[in-house]
C-alpha cells in the first residue's frame, strides 16, 4: 500500500473539517473490514485516512419513542448482542448475527456496512423492509436524511458525496406486530459473503396481508427492495398461488451476475425457492 496520511480526529466536527479539507482524496474508516483490503489489492488509495473510531458519540443504538436510532458507528457485534434490535426488529438481529466471523462483527460497523454499498451488504435488505433512514453530515456542517431504497446507486456506489459520512441509521417502530423472515444464502454456514438474501415482513390482518415488504442483496447491482412482489401480496390473502406468482415476479425484478460464488440462473432460481421459503416461514409465525 501507497504511504498516507493518516488522522484521528477526536469529535465530529474534527472529522467534518477534515472532510471538506481533504475532499476527494480522503477516505474515513472506522471497523476497515473493507476499506484495508481494498487499499491491498489497489482498488482504493487516498492519500489521507480519517480515523473516526475516537468518535464515541457515533456508537449507540437508542429507543427514541416511536423509532430506534443506531449510530454509525455502532459494532455489528453490538446489535447481535442487543435485546432492543432483537425485540423491535428481529430480522435486523438475525442479519447481524449471521455477518461474518465474531472478529468480522466486532470490527465491523453499520454505517461502514451500508457505506461500502456491496449487492450483497448484510444489514441492506433488514433496514430496507424497516424503511429505515441514513442520516448525514458533511464538510461545513449540512445534513440530511436519506431514505434507504434512495442511498444505493450502484455495486460500491451511493448518494454520499466526497465530504459526506453517515453518523446514524434510524426506523420506526412497528405499530403492529409483524411476521418476518431472514434467509441468507452462502457458500458455507459461516464467515460467508451471501449468494442470495431475502428480508420479508408481513404485516397481516387475520389472514389479509395488510402490508407487505421485501427485501434482497446479491441479486442485482444494489441492495433492492421487491416493489412488484410487495404489490403482489397486499391486500390479499396470502395462499400457495399467491406465493408462485410472488416467486415468478421476484425472477423478474433481479438482475443477478455470474460470478465465482454462483451463476446468475443459480441465483435467480435460488431466489425464487428462498422467497417461497421466506414467505411461508412469516405466515407460520417467523420472528414475529
Amino acid at each position: 500500500m501507497a504511504d498516507v496520511t493518516y488522522l484521528a480526529p477526536r469529535d465530529l466536527k474534527e472529522v467534518l473539517n477534515a472532510m471538506k479539507k481533504w475532499k476527494g482524496r480522503a477516505k474515513v474508516i472506522a471497523g476497515g473490514t473493507n476499506l484495508i483490503p481494498y487499499m491491498r489489492l489497489g482498488v482504493l488509495a487516498p492519500e489521507v485516512i480519517i480515523d473516526l473510531n475516537g468518535l464515541e458519540e457515533l456508537a449507540f443504538i437508542k429507543d427514541e419513542g416511536r423509532t430506534i436510532s443506531i449510530g454509525a458507528l455502532t459494532a455489528i457485534s453490538a446489535l447481535a448482542s442487543s435485546e432492543m434490535i432483537r425485540t423491535e426488529s428481529p430480522l435486523l438481529f438475525s442479519a447481524a448475527s449471521g455477518l461474518g466471523s465474531p472478529l468480522t462483527r466486532n470490527r465491523a460497523t453499520v454505517g461502514g456496512n451500508l457505506a461500502d454499498a456491496s449487492p450483497a451488504a448484510d444489514m441492506a435488505p433488514a433496514l430496507l423492509t424497516l424503511e429505515a433512514s441514513v442520516h448525514t453530515k458533511r464538510g461545513g456542517g449540512q445534513g440530511r436524511e436519506i431514505f434507504l431504497d434512495e442511498f444505493f446507486l450502484g455495486p460500491h456506489r451511493t448518494v454520499l458525496e466526497e465530504d459526506e459520512i453517515i453518523t446514524r441509521i434510524t426506523f420506526s417502530k412497528p405499530k403492529d406486530p409483524a411476521r418476518s423472515s431472514y434467509i441468507k444464502l452462502g457458500l458455507r454456514n459461516s464467515m460467508a459473503i451471501s449468494v442470495v438474501s431475502i428480508a420479508v415482513r408481513l404485516e397481516m390482518e387475520k389472514r389479509v396481508c395488510r402490508k407487505a415488504r421485501v427485501a434482497l442483496g446479491a441479486v442485482a447491482p444494489k441492495p433492492i427492495r421487491a416493489y412488484r412482489v410487495e404489490t403482489n401480496l397486499e391486500g390479499r390473502e396470502i395462499d400457495q398461488g399467491i406465493i408462485k406468482k410472488s416467486c415468478a415476479i421476484a425472477k423478474e425484478e433481479i438482475l443477478p451476475i455470474s460470478d465465482i460464488r454462483a451463476s446468475a440462473e443459480y441465483r435467480k432460481l435460488a431466489t425464487s425457492v428462498l422467497l417461497k421459503r421466506s414467505i411461508q416461514e412469516a405466515l407460520k409465525g417467523g420472528h414475529t
